[in-house]
Parts: structure tokens; sequence; C-alpha cells
């Protein structure tokens, strides 16, 4: 065990000791998560979706009901990170889908969407691609050219003028992509030749995901390589590190899951050959900028953009045990209602583990009550939220007056202008507090 593991494990015992025994109750108002697809806008489930029944059923069975004045205190704690990162607060805002890069660039909206939301302990970009055929969805950006990083600039500039951090999720969408989105129609790439079952919304409507060509082992370099590429140009930039996106089905996903994967060479078959793509990334990615600086996102059994999983109890650990000599700045686990697979992942990762708690799916927001709770529990050190960010610039204000929360526009998730972007109100701007 490292120093640095050994104080986390350190601070972890301080937080969570002593804690008062006065009541504390959260209301959640009727939003959703913006699901990371842009399908997401017309999935007619989300629109239907019966909030207060599902929220006590789960407050019951998963929360208990109750949150403590002291467990909302212990998300205003500071974290060190490393010796570069220390941070003010155990919030993150989660990596959210926007699609408002037109032409792959960020502009002075992005800047002033996350600066407005520099308050969190953390902040972590949309997914960004690394490369041209990273790409997964329309108006994303990237991070692989000159104008991108120039334009990414300003965005990480207004955040640390506005007292924040902010780390760039390195997003390669793999087989969730398109022909449509490449200069010259290429298929998307896979570890294997089996399609996502998704689809790609666009202005003319929705495009199945074709089969993606099966990847080489030249084209796995290539893509070890763009990622390593787009985490220096991300330092180059401004950003203080980035996060690998290994998650809700995207490439690194798709290699992890023997659902997607199904190559019979040394990337494949074997849980220790199916970690293997996400090892190699992580352990240049960390090579080229610091594993201080180099976080990874997982989701243990979510089945986004058609993933599935018929090992995860075993492959999440095996990942985790395999990382855990690199001393990386966090692991990110998106949780799905059931603790079982973060308790799996946090007794064998050493570092700190940044918990996303959804209460039941991936379309269900995480909340300040399973915030305060994930943290009281031991089971997080850092604690990321998503539509709450989304909809509250001012979200560590809100959370500390119990509220009011705006709802979220989930019209406005993917595309469009400042409506529902740079819009919602502070408590200051409603004077509300």
């Amino acid at each position: 065990m490292t120093d640095r593991t050994a104080r986390r494990r350190h601070r972890r015992q301080l937080v969570h000791s002593h804690r008062a025994p006065s009541v504390h109750f959260l209301g959640v108002p009727n939003t959703t998560r913006p699901n990371a697809t842009l399908a997401g806008m017309c999935d007619a489930a989300l629109r239907s979706y019966t909030w207060r029944t599902k929220y006590y059923s789960w407050r019951t069975n998963y929360l208990g009901g109750i949150v403590s004045q002291s467990d909302i205190a212990a998300l205003f704690t500071p974290i060190t990170v490393s010796a570069a990162l220390e941070l003010p607060n155990r919030l993150v805002m989660a990596p959210m889908t926007r699609s408002r890069a037109h032409g792959g660039l960020v502009d002075e909206l992005t800047a002033e969407y996350y600066a407005q939301r520099a308050g969190a302990g953390l902040i972590v970009t949309e997914g960004i691609q690394p490369s041209v055929l990273g790409q997964g969805y329309m108006q994303t950006p990237g991070l692989h050219d000159v104008e991108q990083v120039a334009a990414w600039r300003k965005v990480t500039a207004a955040v640390h003028a506005a007292g924040g951090r902010i780390f760039a999720q390195l997003m390669h969408a793999g087989r969730v992509g398109h022909p449509v989105l490449y200069p010259n129609g290429e298929l998307p790439l896979g570890p294997s030749p089996i399609a996502s079952g998704g689809s790609l919304f666009t202005p003319d409507g929705m495009l199945e995901h074709p089969i993606p060509r099966e990847m080489t082992r030249d084209d796995i370099g290539d893509a070890v390589r763009e990622h390593v590429d787009a985490a220096r140009n991300a330092l180059d930039a401004g950003f203080d590190g980035v996060e690998l996106h290994g998650a809700n089905g995207y490439l690194i996903h798709q290699f992890l899951a023997d659902g997607s994967n199904e190559r019979a060479d040394e990337y494949g078959g074997s849980i220790t050959n199916r970690i293997r793509f996400a090892v190699e990334v992580v352990t240049a990615v960390a090579a080229a900028i610091g594993p201080e600086r180099t976080g990874l996102r997982i989701s243990p059994a979510v089945t986004l953009n058609g993933i599935t999983e018929s090992d995860s109890a075993e492959l999440y650990p095996a990942l985790m045990r395999a990382l855990a000599p690199m001393d990386l700045a966090y692991v990110h686990v998106m949780e799905m209602g059931t603790r079982h697979l973060t308790r799996l992942v946090r007794a064998a990762w050493p570092g700190l583990l940044v918990v996303n708690p959804h209460p039941t799916d991936p379309s269900t927001p995480a909340t300040p009550d399973l915030a305060a709770q994930a943290l009281d529990s031991g089971i997080a050190d850092m604690i990321s939220l998503g539509t709450y960010w989304l909809a509250n610039p001012d979200l560590p204000a809100r959370i500390r007056a119990d509220g009011p929360y705006n709802t979220a526009d989930r019209t406005t998730f993917y595309g469009g202008d400042q409506h529902g972007y740079t819009d919602y109100p502070t408590l200051a701007d409603t004077g509300t507090r």
C-alpha cells in the first residue's frame, strides 16, 4: 500500500465518524437524468415515469428514509486527490452529453455553462471524442486537433477563474456510432462485429447503428495512442486531468463485456483477456500525464447501448486489482439500485472511489439524499450527481438549504442554445434564500 492510499483510508475513517442524530429530509423534484444517448430524447418511458411511487419504494428499501444533518455536512468536507489537486467538497458534477459543440468545437456558451457550476468539488465534462472515429453522437466535442484544444482552453480558463477544477472525460464510442458522423462514411469500430441494437438521433430521424468493423490489432494500438494524444491535449488545454470512459456501453466497456466481445485473440474470451484493452489504455494514459491526473469510469452490469455482461461480479474486481498498483486519481462507479457490485469494486480498489448512485436505472437521477447516504456508508469518497447539477448551477447552496431545486427541462438536454443550458436560475437570482 502506498503512503497516499494509506492517507486516503485514514481520511475516510475521519469523515465517517461522530454522526449527529438530527434528521434531515430532502425532496426529489419530478426530473429525469439525461440519458447518455441522444435517442433518450424520444424515450416515452421517461415522459411517463411516476416519480413518487418509485421514490418511496426505494427510499424505504435502499435509503431507509432518513438522512442526518451530519451526513449532509460530510459532503462539504475537503479531500485530497493528489499533491496537486485538493477538492473543497466531495460533490462531483457527473459527465453529461449536451450536444452543443457545432463542428466538434466548444464555445463561449460552453465556458459559461461549466463556470456556472464551478462550485463542484470536481467537474467532469461531457464525453469528448479522442479521434474522428471516436464520435458517437451529433454535435459532440473533440480533443484531437489544434482548433479543438484552443476552444477548450477558454472553458478551462473560465472554470479556473471561478475557482473550480475540471477533468476532461475521454469517450471513444466504438460501435455506438454511425457512418453519417464520419467524413469518409466509415463504419464505426468495435471489438467484434456485433451491433448495439440502438439508434443515432439525427435531424433527419433515427438511424440504426450498423454492425461495426471488428478492430484489428493495429486498430487497437491506434485507439490506445489516440487516448494518450487526447489526454496530452487535455493538459495542454488546461484541464486538471482526464477521466477515461469505460462505462455505458462505449468502446472500453465493449471490450470488457462478453456480450459485445467475442474475440478469439488475447483481447477476448477470458476475463484476463477482456480487461486487457482497458488496462492498456489506462496504463498508457497514466504514463503520459501521470496517474494522479487519470481517472476511470465504469458501470458494472449497466445495460446501456446494448451491453450485456454474464460475469460482472468477477469482471470488475479483476479490473480493479489490475489497476490498483497505478495509484490513479480515482475510479468512478455508476451504480444501479443495488450496492452489491459497488461493494465488490470497493473491496478490490484501494484508492479514491466516486459513486454515481442511481436508485433504479440510468434514467432515474442520482439525488442529494443518495449522495449523503453513500458517503456516510463509507462506500464512497466522493459522489457524482448529473441532473441536479444540470438544473441547479448553485447545487451546493441548494443542498445546504434543503432546496428548493429547479426542475430539469429534458426537452433541452441535447442540442439547442442557452435555454436549458445556462439559464437555470440560482437561489440568489430568485431571492429564495
